[in-house]
This record gives structure tokens, sequence and C-alpha cells, in this order.
């Protein structure tokens, strides 16, 4: 849930990259980090929480051009899940509160099982903490399409994407930086939308 800031006057939103292992998660991260633009001082470090095969990552970042909502700056919190499915318990304690998500899927035909099985567990995470993925805004992201073996998008629109109306997607390599801001675009962009329309924000 966003959260006021009255003092700083900011707008905290939380959007959290999920997704199985080694699919790009993390990637997609340190090269936002890398690359966002920022006035000084309004980007968080990059930390991160490490365990003995997997980390969550987080910072935050007050963008250059960031909207004002009712008179309130938005800062963006991003994370990352641990894609090791034994962090199950770390993947819920990292959605709580969430805003919006931002699902990195592994474009190799080997790993569409493992791209089902998480979305799969992302909308049980969800229901467990008496969230619907269908009220959070979200967005799709096939990494790896440099890769030989990349699955097509229109297959993995079947699988990943098949609904009634389909969230944004978008091919990526994220160790090039390819599809990286397309996506957090999309995803800060549906946010943003989202509490504009509301009559008041909400308070955490």
């Amino acid at each position: 849930m966003a959260i006021i800031n009255q003092a700083t006057k900011e707008l905290q939103v939380k959007i959290v990259y999920y997704g199985p292992a080694m699919c790009g998660k993390t990637t997609n991260l340190v090269q936002v980090h890398d690359h966002v633009q920022t006035a000084a001082g309004s980007k968080g470090k990059l930390v991160s929480l490490a365990t003995s095969s997997d980390r969550t990552l987080f910072f935050d970042f007050l963008p250059i051009e960031a909207m004002s909502i009712k008179g309130f700056k938005t800062k963006f919190q991003l994370y990352t899940v641990p894609g090791q499915v034994i962090y199950n318990t770390t993947r819920q304690l990292v959605l709580r509160g969430v805003d919006g998500i931002v699902f990195v899927a592994d474009s190799q035909y080997e790993k569409m099982t493992e791209n089902v099985e998480s979305l799969q567990n992302l909308a049980d995470n969800l229901k467990a903490l008496k969230l619907n993925l269908d009220d959070i805004p979200y967005v799709l992201q096939y990494n790896k399409r440099d890769l030989p073996n990349a699955a097509p998008i229109e297959y993995m629109d079947f699988l990943l994407n098949n609904r009634a109306i389909q969230v944004p997607s978008f091919g990526g390599a994220a160790h090039k930086c390819e599809g990286v801001f397309e996506t957090l675009n999309m995803i800060t962009r549906m946010l943003l939308n989202k509490f504009i329309n509301r009559s008041t924000p909400q308070y955490a």
C-alpha cells in the first residue's frame, strides 16, 4: 500500500520484481539502479540481503521529472524476490504492501514450466496476503530474448497472459538493458494513473 510522507511531501510506491530463479530480476534492478536519472541524493543504495544461494535486492529513487499527485512527488521503491522455492516465506514478506508487480519470465523453452509455476506461486502468495493479482497493476517482461532457444512471444503470451484483458508485455535482454526501462516505465505509468484516478490518496 502506498505510503504518504507528509514531511517530505512524497508518495512512496512499492514495485516488486517477481519470477523464477535466474530469470533476470536482479539484472533488471541493477540496470535500473545504474542508469535511472535522478537528482543528486534522490537514489537509495542498492541493498542486497543475501542467503546461501539467492538474494533479495531493493532500493528507492525519486525521478528527476517525478510526477506530482496532489502536491506529492512520487518515490518508487523497487524490490526483487528470491527465485528459489525454499524462500517462499521471504517472497511473501517482500510482497507485503506491494502496489505494482513486474513479472520477469525466462524466454528459454525449457524454462516455461518454471515460468507458469512462478506466476501461480505469485497468485497464491498474494491470496495468502488477502490480495488478488487481478486487482494489482502488473506487467510481464519476457527476458533473455537474445538467446537462440527463446520461445516465440505469442507462445509466452498464451502461457502467461491468457486472460480476458491482457496485461502489457515486453521482450527484453536485461543484461543489455533492453526492455528494462520500457517495462519499468509502463508499470510506473499504470500506478500513477491508478493514484491519479482516486479521489483521495490512500494512507498507509
